[in-house]
C-alpha cells in the first residue's frame, strides 16, 4: 500500500527508466462505455511500450449533473469501477493509476474523489483522496465541488521499481505546499477535468512550475473536449520533464500522450541545480 510521504525514497541507481502514458477522454455518463474507450486507449498505450498508464480525472462517469456520480460510487476495494482497473493493470501487466472514481464517503450524499494505484499484479498499491475542492463562479459558468464530494486529508506517494510515484487531482495543481509536502518524487501523476476557461489560462503554466520546482517528471492527464453534458474541458494532456520542457502533448479529444522518464536526465538537473538540497523553508 502506498508509504508515508515522509519515507525516503531509493537512490536513483537502484531505479529503472520506464515509458510512461497519459489517456486523456472524453468521457460521458454512461460508465460500461466509459470504460470501453478506456480498454481501448489503455491497449493502444501499451502497444507503445508504456509500462505505467494514468487515465484522467472521472475517467468512469462524467454525469448530466453532479449527482450522477453518487449513484455510481463504490465502497473502497470493491465494485465493478475498481475490478476493472485491476484486471486491466493485471492483463497487460502494467502500473495503472485510475485518475479518479467515486467512493463512498462518510458524509451522507457524498463521495471521496480518489486516485487509486494499480499494480502489474492487479493489486491496489495507492489510493489518494483529492484534498482541494474546486469553486468558481463567473457569470453563468458555476462549479462547487464541496457541495458533493467530501475533501481528503493526506498527500500520497508510492514506490515503484521506476521511481517514487506523487499523486495528485486536478485542482490540487494549484497549491505547490501539497507537493513539498510529498518529498522527492520522480514522477508526479496529475489526474484532471480542467475547465477550458481556467485550463486555457493556468493549466500549462502551472504544470511546468510543478516540474520545475520538484524537479522530476510531471504526467498530467486531462478530461479534453465538448462532453454530454454540456461541459467543455481543457484537455492538453502532456509529459513535461524536470527541466520543464513539454516532451508530448495531446491538445484535444481522446488520445494517448508517452514518453520515457529517465532518471539520469532527474539526476543531472538536481545535481546541476540542486534547488532542492537549498530549501530553506521545509
Amino acid at each position: 500500500m502506498s508509504k508515508p510521504v515522509n519515507e525516503p525514497s531509493e537512490t536513483m541507481a537502484g531505479k529503472r527508466n520506464v515509458r510512461v502514458a497519459a489517456v486523456q477522454m472524453v468521457s460521458g455518463p454512461r460508465v460500461a462505455e466509459n470504460l470501453i474507450v478506456a480498454g481501448q486507449l489503455v491497449a493502444e498505450a501499451v502497444a507503445q511500450g508504456a509500462g505505467l498508464v494514468a487515465l484522467p480525472e472521472y475517467f468512469p462517469i462524467m454525469g448530466m449533473s453532479d449527482g450522477d456520480k453518487i449513484l455510481v460510487r463504490e465502497a473502497d476495494g470493491e465494485g465493478p469501477i475498481q475490478s476493472w482497473l485491476a484486471e486491466t493493470a493485471a492483463r497487460h501487466g502494467i502500473w495503472l493509476i485510475g485518475g479518479s472514481i467515486p467512493l463512498m464517503a462518510m458524509e451522507p450524499g457524498k463521495v471521496l474523489n480518489s486516485s487509486v494505484a494499480y499494480g502489474p499484479d492487479g493489486k491496489r498499491v495507492a489510493r489518494y483522496d483529492k484534498i482541494h475542492l474546486f469553486g468558481f463562479q463567473r457569470g453563468t459558468e458555476c462549479y462547487n465541488e464541496s457541495a458533493t464530494i467530501e475533501a481528503g486529508h493526506e498527500p500520497v506517494a508510492f514506490d515503484t521499481p521506476f521511481g517514487r510515484i506523487g499523486l495528485s487531482i486536478c485542482y490540487d495543481l494549484r497549491f505547490p505546499e501539497l507537493y513539498r509536502a510529498l518529498g522527492e518524487v520522480d514522477l508526479l501523476v496529475i489526474p484532471a477535468a480542467f475547465t477550458e476557461t481556467t485550463g486555457r489560462a493556468h493549466w500549462e503554466i502551472l504544470l511546468r512550475a510543478r516540474a520545475i520546482e520538484n524537479q522530476c517528471y510531471v504526467l498530467a492527464i486531462g478530461q479534453g473536449g465538448h462532453h454530454e453534458n454540456g461541459r467543455e474541458t481543457h484537455g492538453n494532456s502532456m509529459l513535461i520533464d524536470p527541466w520543464g520542457t513539454l516532451l508530448d502533448r495531446k491538445l484535444k479529444g481522446p488520445g494517448i500522450v508517452i514518453g520515457e522518464l529517465d532518471h539520469a536526465f532527474i539526476a543531472d538537473t538536481r545535481a546541476s541545480l540542486p534547488a532542492l538540497q537549498h530549501r530553506i523553508f521545509k
